[in-house]
């Protein structure tokens, strides 16, 4: 169900980046192919050994801080992970109309706010070859709050980092654990992503109003 949303309410944008804004192809090739087969070369393993492994590794702190956790990869793999998503960063891209998108929504004068689980070196490296930076009021690292979005925990911390109404405010995730702990926590409007990888089918719509691209979110202007 493409959202209807109530934009003149709507004071704040809350915006996940992988998956969201950025497309997901880049972190799947990642987890799914290279470090599989850097782990296997490192370790001398059959790939197929390594994959399971590496499988099984990551499911076990799914929705934690170490997932998103470069520092822990680097230390639990063996592997120079900061080093390794350099090997496919041609692959990092942002989704149709999202700088469309950005730009509408602060020409009305909403904050717009990006938030983020990713390590603060993946982050900058993604900031660093899309130059999205300048399209937010504001960036919030969840490693710099100790929290990630999963936990509903996270969202009070975060109004003390970023003050906002969760009556007025909007988020965009292609989570829905987030989701889920988002609106436990009151935020009033949101929104889902139905193709975080361009290389995979769309998702089913499910629980919460959904996108394919953010065209659907247009025209914020004649809303505000």
């Amino acid at each position: 169900m493409t959202p209807q949303l109530p934009w003149p309410p709507i004071r704040t944008v809350l915006l996940d980046m992988d998956g969201t804004l950025l497309d997901l192809r880049f972190d799947n090739q990642f987890w799914r192919e290279l470090v599989p087969t850097r782990y296997a070369q490192r370790h001398g393993l059959p790939l197929a050994q390594a994959r399971a492994e590496v499988a099984a590794r990551t499911r076990a702190v799914e929705g934690t801080l170490a997932w998103y956790c470069l520092d822990y990869w680097t230390r639990e793999l063996a592997l120079d992970i900061v080093t390794l998503k350099r090997e496919i960063e041609h692959l990092i891209a942002v989704h149709p109309h999202v700088l469309e998108f950005l730009d509408a929504v602060r020409a009305t004068g909403r904050r717009v706010v990006l938030v983020t689980n990713a390590h603060q070196q993946s982050l900058a490296l993604k900031l660093e070859k899309t130059r999205l930076a300048g399209h937010f009021d504001a960036i919030v690292c969840a490693h710099d709050l100790g929290l990630v979005k999963e936990q509903p925990e996270f969202w009070p911390r975060l109004r003390e980092r970023e003050p906002f109404d969760p009556a007025t405010t909007l988020l965009v995730d292609d989570n829905l654990a987030i989701l889920r702990a988002a609106r436990t926590c009151g935020i009033a409007h949101l929104v889902s992503v139905l193709r975080p990888d361009s290389a995979d089918p769309p998702k089913l719509p499910g629980e919460f109003p959904a996108i394919h691209d953010f065209s659907e979110l247009l025209p914020v202007s004649e809303c505000a």
